[in-house]
């Protein structure tokens, strides 16, 4: 088991969201390593949305990035990134948003994604109206059904927005973040349907005189099963490079840790066998039923949680094993991503010793556009 403690940690008021600055780099290398070079990652910033994780990622030679929100393109915009994909569809005032930022940062390439040809054509009369050419990829839907393009409709899809002003549609986007197979053999064997039907459509495109110079693939649990299958794509984690408990245990083949904990303090002995401590789903992603876990309390278990308090009672038999109150206790969170947006800092850990803050910068829906 990892050791999350750190020599500072008795300074920090609880509850805080630690970053393991060590894993968060062996786990970005294992990431490289498997997408066989940092030029064929296109990872997505959602997970951490910080401007020192992307320059950590620059560093090792990643200059492509995927963002949700209008904020963390413009975050992305202010670091060492150089193309930034905005994989979210363009509705309302965040066309003009967009558009702004594209101004705003003429040294970086944006790319729009879309799936109605309504909403493309809007932006794309907006950006004609600027002068500008927005780079769009099509976004697919591979049964997820949460945004994209059907397959089956892919092809006169893209020859129609090939043809609209304003745009520069230059590939397709694909995330599958519908596959939740344990197994890594039957993640793999729907992730080769998928690859089936995505060669389909590029070679089509490619008969048919259409760029498709971009296609970028997967999730943090599917990138590697593309890697392995796939030449001359982008895959686009996000949770492997600081990696939470539940991706640990539903994907057991992946060879990341666990990057990030919660320093939480125990407040109360409210009853017999129970302890409750500072960290209620305020401190950690609650919108799934697991939430976190206890990495050194394993026979303790979650009573309730409510916004500032989270409880929980010691196993028949482990009562002698109750921390303490005021005692450090560390919580893995289940899901990272959402954990990390309800911290406005993060204390960075390196060597057993606090070195760092870093800002979650784009926690935020808008920074300055």
């Amino acid at each position: 088991m990892l050791n999350y403690h750190f020599v500072e940690e008795q300074k920090v008021s609880s509850p805080a969201l630690i970053y393991y600055k060590d894993i968060i780099l062996s786990n970005s290398r294992k990431a490289v390593e498997q997408a066989h070079g940092a030029k064929h990652l296109w990872p997505h910033v959602k997970t951490h949305k910080s401007r020192n994780l992307t320059n950590l990622l620059a560093s090792l030679g990643i200059t492509h990035f995927k963002c949700a929100t209008i904020a963390e393109a413009e975050m992305t915009a202010r670091t060492d990134a150089q193309h930034i994909l905005l994989a979210y569809p363009l509705v309302g005032p965040n066309i003009g948003r967009f558009l702004e930022l594209i101004h705003a940062y003429p040294d970086k390439t944006f790319y729009a994604s879309g799936d109605d040809l309504e909403m493309l054509s809007v932006l794309g009369s907006a950006a004609s109206r600027q002068a500008v050419r927005v780079n769009c990829l099509i976004d697919v839907n591979p049964k997820m059904n949460r945004t994209g393009v059907p397959f089956e409709n892919i092809m006169n899809f893209y020859r129609s927005a090939a043809q609209l002003n304003g745009l520069n549609i230059c590939g397709l986007h694909c995330y599958d973040g519908n596959r939740h197979e344990k197994s890594y053999s039957l993640r793999e064997k729907h992730v080769m349907e998928t690859i089936k039907h995505l060669n389909h459509v590029r070679t089509s495109l490619d008969y048919s005189g259409l760029s498709c110079k971009y296609l970028i693939v997967g999730g943090s649990p599917t990138f590697p099963c593309y890697a392995s299958n796939m030449e001359n794509v982008f895959f686009s984690p996000g949770t492997v490079f600081v990696y939470d408990a539940g991706y640990r245990e539903q994907f057991p083949d992946l060879p990341y840790e666990p990057g990030a904990a919660i320093l939480s303090r125990v407040v109360s002995h409210p009853a017999k066998g129970f302890f409750t401590l500072d960290a209620g789903y305020k401190a950690i992603s609650a919108e799934q039923h697991l939430r976190g876990i206890l990495p050194s309390l394993p026979h303790a278990s979650e009573a309730f949680q409510s916004e500032e308090h989270w409880t929980f009672r010691m196993d028949d038999g482990f009562e002698r094993e109750r921390p303490d109150i005021g005692q450090i206790v560390y919580i893995l969170p289940w899901h990272i991503c959402p954990t990390t947006a309800l911290y406005d800092n993060v204390q960075v850990v390196s060597g057993g010793k606090l070195t760092e803050t870093w800002k979650v910068t784009a926690r935020n829906r808008r920074l300055t556009f």
